[in-house]
C-alpha cells in the first residue's frame, strides 16, 4: 500500500463527502479509491469512515486521524513547494469559481496575458452566483463580492468596484429622469437583482454627503444573474443599478445613460476565499496576485 496516497485519498473523501465525488476530483476510478481507503483502515486497524448508500460520515477515530494527517500533508506540501521547478515556474491545474460578470468582463479577456506569464498553469472555471462548497467540490478559490459569509474560509480583499445607476434613453424619455433615489420607490420601474442564495431583492444603495439610503423600488422584473440583469436594463424594462465596469461599454455607446451620479454609494468590496486546510500553492498565490491587479483597474 502507498500510505501517502492512501492518506490523501482518505482526506479527499472526508472533504468531498462521497467516494464518487472524491474519485472524480482525484481523477481515479471509484474502485481504486475505495481500495486505498480500505487498505488504510486495515493498516491502522481502525474504522475511519462510516458508509451509507448516499453519504459518507467520519467516525470519531477518523476525525482525529484526518486532523493530524492534514497537518502533516500541509507541511509536506510546504517542503515540496520550497524546492524544484514550482519555485521558479508554477504549474498545474487551478479550479476557481466566480460570478458571470467577473468571469466574462474581467478574467477571461485577460487570461491570454496570464497564460503568457504562466504557461504551465491550467484553469478550470465555474461560472455562477451560487454558494459553492469549496471543500466538497474541490475548488481552489472563489471570487465573490460583498461580505465573506463563510467564516471557516480564509478571505483576502482584492479590490472594489464602483456602482452606477442607469437606464436606456427610451426609458428616460418615457418616464423622466429621477433626481433623488426616493423617486425609484413610486415614480419609476426598476430591474431588481435577486440574491442567488435567498431569492430576495438586493436593495439599491445610495449615498450623498454622509446620507445613506437603501431603495427596493417598484420592481418590473427580478433577475438572479448579472448578465441577465444588465440585459433586462438594456431592454428598457426599468432603472438598472449595477457595477460601473459592467455598464461602462453600454454607457460609452449611448445604449445606457447614467443617472443619480451625485448619489453614488461606496464601492463594493470583492474578495478571494479559499479553505484554511487547502495548501496555498504557488500557482494559486500568483493567480490571486494577478486578479488583485485586475481589480485595481476598476477604481473609476
Amino acid at each position: 500500500m502507498d500510505q501517502l496516497l492512501a492518506i490523501r485519498a482518505f482526506a479527499r473523501v472526508v472533504e468531498a463527502g462521497t467516494f464518487t465525488r472524491a474519485a472524480d476530483s482525484l481523477g481515479m476510478p471509484n474502485a481504486s479509491l475505495t481500495k486505498l481507503v480500505q487498505s488504510l483502515e486495515s493498516h491502522l486497524r481502525v474504522k475511519l469512515l462510516q458508509r451509507t448508500t448516499r453519504r459518507v460520515s467520519v467516525t470519531p477515530e477518523g476525525a482525529v486521524y484526518y486532523e493530524k494527517t492534514m497537518r502533516l500533508l500541509k507541511e509536506l506540501d510546504d517542503v515540496d513547494t520550497s524546492f524544484g521547478a514550482e519555485q521558479s515556474r508554477p504549474r498545474g491545474y487551478l479550479r476557481i469559481d466566480t460570478g458571470s460578470s467577473v468571469a466574462n468582463l474581467l478574467i477571461i479577456p485577460a487570461l491570454p496575458e496570464f497564460f503568457a506569464f504562466y504557461p504551465d498553469i491550467r484553469v478550470d472555471m465555474g461560472v455562477s452566483d451560487r454558494l459553492v462548497d469549496l471543500v466538497g467540490e474541490s475548488v481552489d478559490c472563489v471570487i465573490r463580492g460583498g461580505v465573506l459569509t463563510e467564516l471557516s474560509m480564509i478571505g483576502r480583499q482584492i479590490g472594489t468596484a464602483p456602482w452606477v445607476t442607469c437606464a436606456t434613453p427610451a426609458y428616460l424619455l418615457a418616464h423622466g429622469t429621477p433626481t433623488h433615489p426616493d423617486q425609484l420607490e413610486k415614480e419609476h420601474r426598476v430591474v431588481s437583482y435577486l440574491s442567488p442564495r435567498t431569492s430576495r431583492v438586493v436593495p439599491m444603495g445610495f449615498a450623498k454627503a454622509g446620507q445613506k439610503i437603501e431603495v427596493v423600488g417598484k420592481r418590473t422584473m427580478g433577475v438572479n444573474e448579472s448578465n441577465a440583469h444588465v440585459a433586462a436594463g438594456l431592454a428598457g424594462l426599468g432603472v438598472l443599478h449595477t457595477f460601473a465596469y459592467v455598464a461602462r461599454p453600454y454607457i460609452q455607446s449611448g445604449a445606457l445613460v447614467p443617472i443619480l451620479q451625485d448619489w453614488r454609494p461606496e464601492p463594493y468590496p470583492f474578495f478571494v476565499a479559499y479553505p484554511p486546510n487547502r495548501h496555498l500553492s504557488r500557482r494559486l498565490r500568483v493567480f490571486i496576485d494577478w486578479i488583485a491587479e485586475r481589480f485595481s483597474t476598476l477604481a473609476s
